[in-house]
């Protein structure tokens, strides 16, 4: 079975390019994984049980840098070539990272982070946005978002498990020069390669607001892509919770080691990639909404549960058994949940829009976890941490119940629509409705401009 799940998607590979973009991934991955733990160490070295604050308030920083700075990225990202600038944010990131074991101070925590997740958030959504001129056709596509995810699971399995052997020889400190090394590993990979130039429209003249905000408009008119806002609401208050308190419940509650909580946060990513390597079959079978709200429902029953675990089981070792298998089914319904992001946007855009709305996504799905971030962590530091499961469990719900109401059950990619505003003989109407109705894919731009059989 596992062997039949990964043959269709090895086959992407034989793609030179995009071969290369996908090793630099994971290398960059696992590089920050390492970080992932290492910081969360670093967060309970310096400030002890107010660590799940503490990382709370790097990774809103972190939202924050992620909110600002990609939708400027994805507007400018048709005008600088991609290959010199993924090169040049792989190295800003890794110059960062070896700042950081020489941190003494939160406020240094959390200056740094806001430098290197600014690096990411101009990085991420212009490497998202190659893959499909890379792969331009569905399946291959689809197998490469399935890759992808197995690539960002390597953060959440073979990083803590690596972590967790080499914390048995070195100091956690050590750690962040893994994550410097994934970054120019990344950089060096993508200098191997020719990178697809962008499309870009000649005659299109906008203002820097216009063009800034052009793909989060675009996303905001999109049915389907609101609902998919409210899905990745569910699926960030789940993994808030696993990322910012799993070190307070191994450490702090169940008076583990740290070896322990690399272990914990590999059980949620060993959920993920076992969901990843079904999910190209699976989509070939229901739609992506079917996949996407039932793992929605699943996280918020997930979550709901570990609330009741949390108060009724004592401290212990079962405990921590249970904690592993709500980890484990957690990681297998937030990837369901955000696996199949990549093939909505595509449907969503032509190729000349299609790194502003990737930055669009990347930046408003990071509002969701701007929300849970903090709160997850203030409430798991003042209240108790069956408040905090309790509080991601009704977000998870209310995500869930606004994805249903938000993204209609019917979601053809033709959409009947006529064009009064054009003059006769207009080029799009000559092209694409020359009979009944239109006979083209309908997605928000410039002659499309909301989602209405009038536009």
């Amino acid at each position: 079975m596992l062997v039949e799940s990964l043959e269709p998607m090895l086959a992407v590979l034989a793609n030179r390019t995009y071969r290369h973009l996908l090793l630099a991934q994971v290398i960059a991955l696992v590089g920050t994984g390492l970080a992932t733990v290492a910081l969360g160490l670093l967060a309970y070295d310096i400030a002890g049980g107010n660590a799940g604050a503490v990382l709370g308030t790097a990774l809103a920083i972190k939202m924050v840098a992620y909110i600002g700075i990609a939708p400027i990225a994805g507007a400018f990202a048709d005008r600088l070539p991609r290959r010199t600038m993924l090169v040049a944010l792989d190295v800003i990131r890794a110059a960062v990272a070896l700042c950081l074991p020489f941190v003494s101070e939160i406020w240094q925590i959390y200056v740094l982070i806001f430098v290197l997740q600014s690096a990411s958030a101009a990085f991420t959504p212009t490497f998202q946005a190659t893959i499909p001129d890379v792969l331009p056709d569905e399946r291959d596509y689809t197998r490469a978002l399935s890759l992808s995810r197995l690539a960002y699971d390597m953060e959440n399995i073979i990083s803590p498990m690596l972590a967790a052997a080499l914390l048995t020889v070195i100091n956690f400190h050590w750690l962040f020069s893994g994550t410097a090394i994934g970054f120019i590993g990344s950089a060096l990979l993508v200098v191997s390669v020719v990178l697809p130039r962008p499309e870009r429209s000649a005659d299109r003249q906008e203002s820097i607001y216009a063009k800034t905000t052009r793909g989060i408009r675009i996303y905001l008119k999109t049915p389907r892509l609101r609902g998919l806002l409210a899905i990745t609401l569910a699926a960030a208050a789940a993994s808030s919770m696993v990322i910012v308190n799993t070190v307070v419940i191994v450490q702090s509650q169940l008076s583990m080691t740290q070896s322990d909580v690399a272990l914990t946060l590999g059980a949620y990513g060993l959920g993920s990639m076992a969901a990843a390597l079904v999910l190209p079959r699976l989509l070939d079978k229901i739609d992506d909404r079917l996949a996407m709200v039932s793992a929605a429902v699943a996280l918020s029953i997930g979550l709901g549960a570990m609330t009741w675990v949390s108060i009724a089981v004592p401290a212990g070792l079962t405990y921590w058994h249970v904690l592993l298998i709500g980890w484990l089914v957690l990681g297998i319904a937030y990837s369901m949940s955000v696996t199949p992001s990549g093939r909505l946007l595509k449907r969503s855009a032509g190729a000349e829009d299609r790194p502003a709305l990737f930055a669009a996504q990347f930046a408003l799905s990071h509002v969701c976890w701007l929300i849970c971030y903090p709160l997850v962590g203030q409430i798991g530091a003042n209240l108790s941490i069956s408040a905090a499961f309790g509080a991601m469990c009704i977000i998870a719900s209310i995500g869930t119940l606004l994805a249903l109401l938000l993204w209609p059950s019917s979601d053809p990619d033709i959409v009947p629509h006529v064009h009064d505003d054009l003059p006769e003989g207009h080029e799009h109407l000559r092209l694409h409705h020359g009979g009944d109705g239109a006979a083209h894919v309908y997605m928000i731009d410039d002659l499309h401009p909301r989602w209405s059989n009038r536009p």
